[in-house]
C-alpha cells in the first residue's frame, strides 16, 4: 500500500519487483530554472531509515513540467468570450483523480442543473 506522509510531504509507493517509488510535492520555479532537488533529497533523508531504502535506481530524479494555475485551483466553467465553449483544465497534477468530479460538475453546469458544490472558486472569470 502507498504511504502518504502529509506532515513531511512525500509519498512512497510499491512498484513491480519489490521496488519503491518516492515522490514529493511540486517544486515551484521559473520555467527555465534548473531543478534544485531539494524536495526529493529531504524526502530521501526522512524515508530512507523508515523504509530501508537502498541506492537510487536512477541517478537523477525525474522532473516534469506541469501547468499550474496561480491559485492552484482548476478552471471549470464557460469560456467568457466564446459561447458554447467550456473549460476544464489546470488540475495541478490531479487530473485523473479529479476527472470524474469535474465531469459531473461540468454536466450539471451545462444542463442548468444545480451544481453539487459552489462553482465560484473554479470560474474562469476569477482571473479577469
Amino acid at each position: 500500500m502507498p504511504v502518504v506522509d502529509t506532515e513531511k510531504g512525500y509519498v512512497i509507493a510499491p512498484m513491480q519487483g519489490g521496488r519503491l517509488r518516492l515522490t514529493t510535492g511540486v517544486e515551484i520555479a521559473k520555467r527555465n530554472a534548473a531543478p534544485t532537488g531539494v524536495l526529493i533529497e529531504r524526502a530521501e533523508r526522512l524515508a530512507r531509515p523508515l523504509f530501508g531504502l537502498g541506492e537510487r535506481l536512477d541517478p537523477q530524479p525525474w522532473l516534469g513540467m506541469r501547468p499550474c494555475t496561480p491559485d492552484m485551483r482548476p478552471v471549470i466553467g464557460p469560456a467568457p468570450r466564446h459561447r458554447g465553449l467550456w473549460f476544464a483544465f489546470g488540475h495541478n497534477h490531479h487530473g485523473l483523480t479529479l476527472g470524474p468530479v469535474t465531469g459531473r460538475l461540468l454536466a450539471e453546469m451545462m444542463t442548468g442543473a444545480t451544481p453539487f458544490t459552489d462553482v465560484r472558486p473554479y470560474q474562469p472569470s476569477r482571473f479577469d
